[in-house]
């Protein structure tokens, strides 16, 4: 069964840092993409990072170059979103997604991050 998990959210300080896991458990052969999106109170859920399960290549919206990195542990399955310099509208629920070979995706149950003074 597929399943993902995701751990790391909370509330911090302007300025601060947060470091989100995601576990991915189930098979990984036609996994093919490994997506952070957020989506804040009243909006829409939006693309935020993107790695590839078969390279180290990513991209990132424009608002978060610079601040956040994606990452990958292949070996233990787990997407990393390393989160610097976050500012009151970074504040939303961060979901997890795997794209797979076929068109199936997966997605998380999310985490809350919440950055106030």
């Amino acid at each position: 069964q597929w399943k993902l998990v995701e751990s790391g959210g909370g509330l911090v300080q302007p300025g601060g840092s947060l470091r989100l896991s995601c576990v991915i458990s189930g098979r990984t052969f036609d996994m093919y993409a490994m997506t952070w999106f957020r989506q804040a109170p009243g909006q829409e859920r939006e693309f935020v990072a993107r790695t590839w399960w078969s390279n180290d290549d990513t991209n990132y919206n424009d608002f978060v170059k610079g601040r956040f990195t994606i990452s990958k542990d292949t070996a233990n399955r787990i997407l990393h979103l390393q989160m610097n310099s976050l500012q009151p509208e970074d504040t939303a629920v961060y979901y997890c997604n795997t794209f797979h070979y076929g068109g199936v995706e997966y997605w998380g149950q999310g985490t809350q991050v919440t950055v106030s003074s």
